[in-house]
């Protein structure tokens, strides 16, 4: 079977008063409202975007990875903060809203997908990222991977052999909507640099999806693949049916969407900076932003990898695109607290105020310095120009204090003694404090899902079976020797969700062989994998299974995918016409959800399925505002109640974490969480509740 190496892993994950009535708002708003219809838009010779004035005439959307507002350390200027010309940029034309959410598991791939659907995970197929596991039919597991193209079948890099459901599932078990989709309708075309699952993102399974398994690029990928990687993966453009940009190019390729609701025929993409690169810059190779050829960490000339998409990179190719008339580009930002060498080849984390990540920030404020300066020359800005910027999730760092006190990074670099998650094998940890031998696997991580080995005739236990049970008891009761405190921690597992509470945190898909058995959340200092075999080896000492490995050029010191605030809280900029310019809007709650249906509001266009967002009209314009919201004064009271009912990091998800088992008897917990559950779905159809909140 194969197994992804504990590094590895590792590498793919570091890869948020007033009582209303609710039913009588609702009555109110149907009267009022009728929902702007879904209709695809037709294609027209040039980008027709509908902005409430008429004045938008480029998109431009950018998403870091890991990349913070808030301070990890008080005496520390944040990333934010040590990037000023983007900050400045944000806070002097639009609105920095910094009470933005992630989603569950956040990760790299389920915070990215969430924003650019606006759906939470378990209508897009991703919840846990950047891997997963998936049941086979004989109730083993094995690793699934959360990127690949939109339409691919789920990716198993050892060849999935009982799982062919898509990559990108939706709530019918079809291909869920793609993002591109209302854009490319209204004559738009569309460039993504690096953004995920929009591109192709592997040679593997991507080839075959989007070239066909014996195709040139297929025979490229045999013969010589790290240039086809720096060729093919990455970089792509979505064109519109009259779209120039393909036209130029006798590599189109049918952008094919199969389960596209209202159809998506005719339409063509290209695939690759091998294909991109010579239509949007015929008069050479794509450098960065500092005149330097873009490739890889061993010369390939092309994409250089996706640690390789550092701030200099990814807005050389936005603002390239921009030029080449693409209006609509959206691209990734590789995080700025780890070392990435050249172009990916290494992984080195940095803790707060090193002189290395305050580096890497300066790098990064020059970058969105000269890219906002050569859009400037381009004519491209905030009066004809939507800039929307965004982070995937928030992180804790690990590792000792910083020395010496009141160090800021600036005039003072910090160092540290250790830096480093605490890598514990929870299998042994489990053996070693409970006696039980339970095989089951986990997707690595410090809220490490857990599956429960089945067998052939139940493939997926029930979660009333007692091996289950006892395994979410023993977890939930976890301690052990922190080797950064020297003391026992109690309880390491600060909560728990089975198959209701992740039904509750939108964990779970259309697929059941995806879901796992259940989920716990830990203290965000510690990063759990586990051992196989039959019956693992007992740990003859603590430091045998949690242990902070030695500080390497492969090192990872920033968890995420848990439950802390510092990792469930994000920031979103909006800069453009109808944006009202209130600087930084702190107050107004949202999670990525609210992204897509903000930016299509603003840019007047449709999607044709239902979001689980909102528009946050709280920071636009009068005139940009939701017809909802001008004609009941209802209505953003009873956006936020609802928000806090069906968000992953709303008040309601939360509560229910809060009810581990412990506490309560299975049955009762169970019982009490059904009951929650099902009165908030009666809220989901109910009187058009998702077409209201648009």
């Amino acid at each position: 079977m194969f197994k992804l190496s504990l590094q590895l892993q590792k590498a793919a994950q570091h890869l948020r008063g007033t009582t209303l009535n609710v039913t009588a708002v609702l009555a109110t708003l149907v009267l009022l409202v009728v929902p702007r219809a879904l209709a695809a838009t037709t294609a027209t010779n040039s980008c027709q975007l509908k902005s409430p004035k008429g004045a938008i005439q480029h998109v431009i959307y950018v998403q870091f990875d890991n990349t913070h507002f808030r301070r990890d350390n008080p005496d520390i200027p944040s990333d934010l903060e040590q990037m000023p010309h983007l900050l400045n940029f944000i806070q002097d034309n639009g609105v920095l809203m910094s009470n933005d959410h992630t989603v569950l598991i956040s990760h790299t791939a389920t915070g990215i997908l969430t924003s650019l659907t606006g759906v939470y995970p378990d209508r897009m197929g991703q919840p846990v990222s950047n891997s997963f596991r998936y049941f086979k039919t004989d109730g083993t597991t094995r690793t699934g991977v959360s990127f690949a193209y939109w339409t691919a079948p789920l990716f198993d890099p050892a060849g999935s052999t009982t799982d062919t459901t898509p990559e990108m599932i939706n709530e019918n078990g079809k291909i869920a909507p793609a993002p591109w989709v209302p854009f490319t309708r209204a004559g738009c075309d569309f460039g993504a640099v690096a953004t995920a699952n929009t591109i192709l993102e592997n040679t593997a399974i991507d080839i075959p999806t989007v070239f066909g398994a014996g195709s040139p690029e297929a025979m490229e990928v045999a013969s010589n693949p790290g240039q086809a990687f720096a060729d093919f993966v990455g970089i792509g453009v979505h064109c519109a049916q009259d779209s120039g940009i393909c036209a130029q190019s006798t590599h189109a390729r049918p952008d094919l969407l199969p389960d596209e609701p209202g159809d998506y025929s005719d339409f063509n993409g290209l695939f690759g900076a091998k294909y991109v690169n010579p239509v949007i810059k015929p008069s050479g190779p794509m450098t960065d932003l500092d005149g330097t050829v873009i490739q890889d960490a061993t010369g390939h000339i092309g994409f250089p990898g996706f640690d390789g998409m550092e701030a200099t990179v990814s807005l050389a190719w936005v603002a390239q695109m921009q030029e080449a008339g693409i209006p609509v580009t959206y691209a990734y930002i590789s995080d700025a607290h780890d070392g990435h060498g050249t172009a990916g080849s290494i992984h080195f984390a940095y803790g707060p105020g090193e002189f290395g990540y305050t580096q890497q920030l300066k790098a990064y404020d020059q970058a969105f310095q000269k890219f906002f300066d050569r859009l400037e020359a381009d004519g491209i800005d905030k009066s004809n120009t939507l800039f929307v910027f965004t982070v995937d999730e928030g992180d804790h760092f690990v590792g000792d204090t910083p020395t010496p006190a009141g160090c800021d990074g600036l005039t003072t670099p910090c160092t540290y003694n250790r830096v480093g998650e605490i890598n514990a094998d929870l299998r042994r940890m489990v053996y070693t404090q409970s006696g039980d031998s339970t095989l089951f696997s986990v997707h690595s991580d410090d809220a490490p899902t857990v599956y429960v080995n089945g067998t052939s005739a139940q493939p997926i236990r029930d979660q009333t079976d007692p091996l289950v049970r006892n395994l979410e008891r023993e977890m939930s009761q976890l301690s052990w020797l922190n080797p950064y405190t020297g003391v026992v921690e109690n309880n390491i597992m600060v909560a728990l969700a089975d198959h209701i509470g992740m039904k509750t945190l939108h964990m779970v898909t259309a697929d059941p062989f995806r879901t796992p058995t259940f989920t716990p959340f830990a203290d965000p200092d510690w990063f759990f994998f586990a051992t196989g075999g039959t019956t693992p080896a007992a740990c003859a000492t603590p430091a045998a299974c949690a242990f902070i490995p030695a500080r390497t050029n492969q090192s990872f010191a920033w968890n995420h995918g848990d439950i802390q605030d510092e990792i469930a809280s994000t920031w979103v900029g909006y800069v453009g016409q109808g944006v009202d310019p209130a600087r930084v809007d702190s107050t107004t709650w949202s999670d990525h959800t609210d992204v897509r249906p903000t930016i299509l509001e603003l840019v007047g266009l449709n999607d044709d399925y239902v979001h689980d967002g909102r528009v946050i009209s709280e920071i636009l314009e009068g005139y940009a505002r939701p017809l909802a919201l001008k004609k009941s004064t209802s209505f953003v009271a009873l956006a936020q109640v609802y928000k806090q009912l069906n968000a992953p990091f709303g008040a309601f998800a939360m509560a229910t974490l809060r009810l581990p088992p412990r506490r309560l008897p299975r049955t009762t917990r169970t019982t009490r969480l059904t009951t929650l559950l099902r009165g908030r779905s009666r809220l989901s159809p109910c009187s058009g509740i998702h077409s209201l909140l648009r």
